[in-house]
């Protein structure tokens, strides 16, 4: 038996000795973060406060919670596990999230606000047809946030199959509909004020969390950052190439050209993920909007940058075999690192393992619960409302639909996430990332910059976007013919880069544009103008 599978083995031990204080720690946070619910459902009185929380949170509060809301299992559990496994390159995922914020902050954050009231939909339905817009941003929303839940989903059976000691099938499926059904209750009863509330105490755990382990790392190598390098360097088995590019992206012209596609997916992608934009229209006025996204990029940053203590402390401290042999993608390497700084025979190592665990589960509930109201709210609110009832429904029969919503959202992600559980988490986030960027971005910044931009123009760049973003990965080496493919046994992989951003991306503009010039629709300038002078200066914003 290797020495990393006793390693594992012995983790898990120490999971199976303490699982009594495991289970508590988790109880209790699922039991707090419920607790908020409650109290935040009682506060929820009309849709303004179900879908935006009343517009009443501030600049910081909201900054806090789109971290939150954006540090997902990917940021916490994917780039540790990543950073361990291939240093640099792993690394650039980190900077590829960061950066992807000052596109979020210098393109759409304010006119986003001051333009819409709800949903991404509203911003688009401005100036254009209703019902065929409408229905097309409610698509797009609801497809982007499903294969994000997956990812959520899949994250969640990994880490709690760790700690509980869980390997049957059933049990897993068991974990995937235990945080289906959290999520469903989270935001049926608390609408945007209990999941926003939710959102801010797991980013300060998150955060507190991050620093925790960050000061241990560092104190084990007296605060000497260029002697953890050093060590993660030689424990890696790669030598020098370890801190240095290419280990993962550099091999072929194939690997580079991924790269460049990932990069690009991750950088344009958060400014069209729709659970970030509903974020923007809880704050009362843009300039808050703006403020809070500064905020956002500073906590968010931070974290970042202790991702590097994370990564490559796992990498000094834990041997690569043993990393994999817990999880082949390397997900488990923040709790394993955790369970190393504690002593991995020790209570101690233990409570660090439990505490950064329930921190993490934390994580997941509330991307998760972000993510489904973002869903559950573009159908009620764009699908519903205004394009089953005409814009006849009352705010009454909305939430009531947005409830609804959530249910049936829960469930087809319960149904999906089973299937997923052992699927590979990042092709999933990717994906998602993907396809916000070539989908929902290219019309947003037509609709808000460009005059002659029409229905079609919207119609076919969100459509296009979407088919070939998720057409290109069900025939990319994510789902097939590859031994980390979602289904590695067949091959029916084409297309060789395993995100597609690099070709859908300017495919979703292309045809946002040639949609518009082969439009005999004349685009109303007058509209137009009134969106202009909205979304620059907030005049009629909700």
């Amino acid at each position: 038996m290797s020495p990393a599978i006793t390693h594992v083995q012995l983790a898990a031990n120490e999971a199976s000795e303490h699982r009594p204080l495991i289970i508590t720690l988790f109880a209790l946070f699922v039991i707090a973060t419920l607790g908020i619910t409650v109290w935040a459902g009682r506060q929820t009185k009309d849709a303004a406060d179900f879908y935006a929380g009343g517009r009443q949170f501030s600049a910081f509060q909201n900054g806090l919670a789109v971290s939150g809301d954006y540090m997902s299992a990917a940021s916490f559990l994917g780039i540790a596990g990543a950073i361990a496994l291939f240093g640099y390159d792993g690394f650039l995922y980190s900077i590829g999230f960061l950066v992807a914020w000052l596109v979020a902050l210098l393109l759409v954050a304010e006119p986003l606000r001051n333009s819409g009231r709800y949903t991404m939909g509203d911003v688009l339905a401005y100036r254009m047809r209703q019902r065929p817009v409408r229905t097309a941003a409610g698509t797009s929303t609801i497809v982007v946030s499903i294969f994000y839940l997956l990812a959520q989903m899949a994250g969640a059976g990994v880490l709690v199959s760790l700690l509980l000691g869980i390997t049957s099938d059933a049990g897993k499926v068991l974990i995937v509909a235990l945080v289906g059904v959290l999520m469903i209750v989270y935001v049926s009863i608390g609408g945007m004020k209990g999941t926003t509330w939710v959102q801010m105490v797991k980013a300060v755990l998150l955060i507190g969390g991050t620093l925790l382990i960050t000061f241990l790392v560092l104190l084990k190598f007296n605060f000497n950052i260029s002697d953890l390098l050093g060590k993660a360097a030689d424990n890696s088995g790669h030598g020098a190439a370890f801190l240095e590019p290419g280990l993962q992206y550099g091999a072929t012209g194939t690997t580079k050209l991924d790269f460049i596609s990932l990069g690009v997916a991750l950088v344009l992608g958060t400014a069209g993920l729709p659970h970030i934009l509903i974020r923007f229209y809880t704050v009362p006025n843009a300039k808050a909007a703006r403020k809070s996204v500064n905020w956002a990029i500073g906590i968010i940053g931070g974290f970042y940058l202790m991702t590097i203590a994370l990564g490559f402390g796992a990498a000094a401290l834990i041997s690569r075999d043993e990393i994999i042999a817990s999880n082949p993608s390397g997900n488990t390497a923040a709790p394993l690192l955790a369970l190393h700084l504690g002593g991995v025979d020790s209570t101690w190592g233990a409570i660090l393992l439990a505490t950064i665990s329930a921190v993490a589960f934390a994580t997941i509930l509330a991307v998760v619960a972000g993510l489904t109201l973002a869903s559950s709210s573009s159908f009620a609110h764009d699908i519903y409302a205004n394009v089953i009832r005409k814009g006849k429904a009352t705010e009454k029969e909305e939430m009531r639909a947005a409830r609804w919503a959530t249910v049936l959202i829960g469930i087809v992600s319960i149904a999906l996430g089973a299937l997923a559980r052992d699927l590979n988490v990042a092709g999933l986030v990717a994906l998602a990332f993907a396809v916000a960027a070539s989908a929902n971005l290219p019309t947003i910044l037509y609709s808000l910059f460009w005059k002659r931009f029409t229905t079609q123009g919207a119609l076919w760049s969100i459509y296009g976007g979407l088919v070939v973003a998720v057409g290109l990965v069900l025939f990319s080496p994510v789902v097939s013919g590859d031994p980390t493919a979602m289904f590695p046994d067949v091959d029916f992989s084409w297309f060789p880069l395993k995100n597609p951003g690099l070709i859908s991306i300017p495919f979703g503009f292309l045809m946002g544009w040639l949609g518009t010039v082969l439009s005999k629709e004349e685009p109303d300038a007058k509209k137009y103008a009134e969106l202009e002078v909205r979304s620059l200066t907030g005049t009629g914003a909700h």
